[in-house]
C-alpha cells in the first residue's frame, strides 16, 4: 500500500470533509458542501414593510436566493416591495417629490459574478427604477441612464409610465411645505431658498408629519448565495423638495452601491453628495480587500467623510450636521454597518441562517 506524505494526507481529509453524507439516509448521493454563507445586508427599510403573505424585503429576498434565483434578481423583488408601496415615502411611489412638485427616482445594480452594472438617474413615472437600472446592465452598453433618456429607454423596454408618482399624502406635504418656504423666502431673501426649505422641512419632521427616514429616503440592499455570488441595489426618491435636476449618489456607482465579488458590498443611505465625493461605498469594498472586518470598514470611511467635511456642513460641536450610513457583507459571510450619528433605534436590515434580524448600527459620534 502506498505511503502517503503529509500534502496527500492533507488533500484527502479536505476532499472527504467537503462531502455531505447524511443525506444517504434519504437515498441521494453525496453532494458537496458550500463553503460561503447565504445572506442579505441592507437599510433598516428592508425590514420595515410586508407584504400580502406576511414578508420583509428581507426574507423576500434571502428565501429567493435559498430557492436559487439570480442573488441580483432576489435582492430587486425584495426592494420592489419597498417601490411599490406608498408608506414608504423616501423610495419609489410616493417618495417625497422635488421642489417642482415631481417624484423622480433614482437606482443602481451590481451583478458581482458577471462584473456588470446598471443605473437610473432622475427617471419620472416608472414605479420600480431597480428594474429599469437592471435592464441598462443588459440591454445596452452603458451603466447609467438619466432623465427623459431613461424614461424614454423604459418605455421601450414595455414599462408602464405613470403621469404622477405621488399620493395625495405626498401632494399635500408638497403644497404644505412650497407654501411656508415661499412665504419666508418673501420675508427674507429668495437667495437663502435652500435654507428656508430645509428649516422648513425640519419643523414638518419636529411636528411629525415627515418622517425622517422617508425625507431622506432610500433602500440598499446586498446579497450572497451559496456559490459566493455576491450583487446589490440600491434604490430611492432622493432628498424630499431636492432642486430640480439634482440626482443623488443612489445611482453612482462607487457611492451610493459598489459590488466586487472577490472580496463583498457595500451601499449606503443619507447625504448623498459627500457620499459621491468620497467614492465612499468603493472605499469600504476596497478595504475589504485589505482584510477589514465590514463594521470597521464601515467606521473607517465615515470618518474619512467627517475629516472631509467644510464648515458649511458642520454642527456646533464642529461634527458633520447630516446623516450617512453604510450596510457591508463580505466574502468570508460576516456582515456589518455603522452611521454617521449613533441612534438607539436606527439600524439595519439582515436576513441569513438564523433568520430576518434588525441591527443597530454604531456611530461615529454618539447621538445627540
Amino acid at each position: 500500500m502506498k505511503k502517503l506524505n503529509r500534502r496527500e494526507v492533507i488533500a484527502a481529509g479536505v476532499a472527504t470533509g467537503a462531502l455531505v453524507t447524511s443525506t444517504a439516509a434519504f437515498g441521494q448521493a453525496p453532494s458537496i458542501m458550500s463553503s460561503y454563507r447565504p445572506m442579505v445586508v441592507g437599510s433598516g427599510n428592508g425590514h420595515w414593510i410586508k407584504n400580502k403573505d406576511g414578508l420583509m424585503g428581507v426574507e423576500i429576498s434571502y428565501r429567493k436566493i435559498i430557492e436559487g434565483m439570480d442573488v441580483l434578481d432576489a435582492l430587486i423583488e425584495g426592494v420592489n416591495l419597498n417601490e411599490e408601496d406608498p408608506e414608504d415615502g423616501g423610495v419609489g411611489y410616493g417618495g417625497l417629490p422635488d421642489a417642482n412638485g415631481n417624484v423622480t427616482l433614482d437606482s443602481s445594480v451590481m451583478h458581482g459574478p458577471k462584473k456588470m452594472a446598471g443605473a437610473v438617474g432622475y427617471i419620472e413615472g416608472v414605479v420600480n427604477p431597480s428594474n429599469v437600472a437592471r435592464d441598462v446592465m443588459y440591454k445596452t452598453d452603458h451603466h447609467l441612464l438619466a432623465g427623459q433618456g431613461a424614461q424614454d429607454f423604459a418605455r421601450e423596454m414595455g414599462y408602464e409610465i405613470l403621469d404622477d408618482l405621488n399620493t395625495d399624502k405626498t401632494r399635500k406635504l408638497y403644497e404644505e411645505w412650497k407654501a411656508e418656504t415661499d412665504r419666508k423666502a418673501k420675508i427674507d431673501s429668495a437667495a437663502n431658498f435652500e435654507k428656508h426649505s430645509m428649516d422648513v422641512s425640519l419643523a414638518m419632521m419636529k411636528r411629525g408629519d415627515i418622517d425622517p427616514e422617508h425625507f431622506f429616503g432610500t433602500i440598499n440592499a446586498n446579497g450572497m448565495n451559496s456559490k459566493g455570488d455576491i450583487c446589490g441595489v440600491t434604490t430611492t426618491s432622493g432628498l424630499g423638495w431636492k432642486k430640480p435636476g439634482r440626482i443623488g449618489d443612489s445611482p453612482i456607482l462607487g457611492a451610493g452601491l459598489y459590488v466586487d465579488n472577490g472580496y463583498g458590498a457595500a451601499g449606503s443611505t443619507g447625504r448623498g453628495e459627500s457620499n459621491i465625493y468620497s467614492c465612499a461605498s468603493f472605499l469600504v469594498v476596497e478595504k475589504l480587500r485589505e482584510g477589514m472586518h465590514p463594521k470597521d470598514a464601515a467606521v473607517y470611511v465615515l470618518k474619512r467623510i467627517a475629516e472631509q467635511t467644510t464648515d458649511k456642513y458642520r454642527n456646533e460641536m464642529g461634527e458633520p450636521s447630516f446623516g450617512l450610513s453604510f450596510y457591508v457583507l463580505d466574502k468570508k459571510g460576516r456582515h456589518g454597518g455603522a452611521t454617521m450619528h449613533a441612534r438607539k433605534d436606527y439600524g439595519y436590515a439582515v436576513h441569513t441562517e438564523n433568520g430576518p434580524e434588525l441591527v443597530i448600527l454604531d456611530g461615529v459620534f454618539s447621538d445627540a
